[in-house]
């Protein structure tokens, strides 16, 4: 396979993926607002500070507020990773590779960028931002569905499967940090009901609330929490479980040695480690180390298998 192919094949996965996680973030915390007393700061903040922008956020806006925040992380244009400018990115990278993905995925992916691109205004009000973030979640999950139930499965869906599974570790990772930062007292086992509340909008931004239910089998809370979206093998949106499937896809490409032992390494890390043992500033530096590892794994493929290297 060609390297630009492979490379446009891997970035179209990561900007759908990085789409579907951001709309998921924002819609968690916008539900939180709802949920919790008025006087509980649910640190919109947050959101801008561990997606890396926070910089390039004060530089455009003079306040810090949900209004502004949300123009920011759902369509300025300024913002290479709000959601239009990431659905913009991935109809790009698909654009070049119509011979490679099947024409209804195509289809899909523009079709999703100029809907979200229409209805725009929607996701700035409170009443209708569920349903026009839902729907970019829905229709992210539908291209996955279509590139996998119809792609031809040979290293360019490896590279797709990478892409997203690196973009969904790494995003699974930021929303716990981002929605673990501004949790009450979580050192303590005698959880406050809004504590078990804000545990459950972790799970279910990853829509894994129901899958810990019947898998922990005990109340939500953050020991459990953390242990089931750190290390569960058999979620699909744990990070464990992401770092097995990039590892599955580096089996089947050549020259894959140096990557595989990265992610052999962080894979031991993250199962030996105890991520609910850690206290909150703990858990923030153990969190740093794994998109440390995370991005040493794309540098390693890239420079492996792309022809930019980068």
């Amino acid at each position: 396979m060609l390297a630009r192919i492979a490379e446009n094949i891997y970035w179209m996965a990561r900007y759908i993926e990085r789409a579907e996680n951001t709309a998921r973030l924002i819609n968690v915390t916008t539900n939180l607002v709802l949920d919790l007393p008025r006087r509980t700061n649910v640190g919109w903040e947050y959101l801008v500070e561990r997606q890396g922008t926070e910089e390039l956020y004060d530089s455009l806006y003079e306040y810090i507020d949900e209004k502004s925040i949300l123009k920011f992380l759902i369509s300025d244009n300024k913002n290479p990773k709000s959601i239009l400018n990431s659905l913009q990115s991935a109809t790009e990278h698909a654009s070049s590779l119509r011979d490679i993905i099947p024409r209804e995925a195509w289809e899909q992916i523009n079709n999703l960028y100029s809907t979200a691109k229409l209805n725009v205004q929607s996701g700035f009000t409170r009443k209708n931002r569920h349903l026009y973030l839902h729907s970019i979640i829905l229709g992210a999950q539908t291209i996955t569905g279509q590139l996998a139930g119809t792609m031809y499965q040979d290293a360019g869906y490896d590279m797709l499967r990478m892409g997203r599974n690196l973009e969904r570790a790494d995003m699974t990772t930021r929303i716990i940090d981002v929605r673990s930062a501004d949790l009450l007292e979580d050192e303590h086992e005698d959880l406050t009901p809004f504590d078990n509340l804000q545990w459950v909008s972790v799970l279910k931004s990853l829509t894994g609330y129901q899958m810990y239910r019947r898998i922990v089998q005990v109340h939500v809370q953050r020991r459990e929490v953390l242990k089931f979206l750190f290390q569960e093998r058999k979620f699909p949106r744990s990070f464990y479980h992401s770092m097995c499937e990039v590892e599955s896809c580096l089996l089947s490409l050549p020259k894959n040695q140096d990557c595989i032992d990265i992610v052999n390494k962080l894979q031991r890390f993250v199962i030996k480690k105890s991520p609910e043992k850690l206290l909150q500033d703990e858990l923030h530096i153990y969190i740093y180390k794994l998109q440390f590892n995370l991005n040493k794994i794309h540098t390693c493929i890239a420079r492996t298998y792309f022809i930019s290297g980068t």
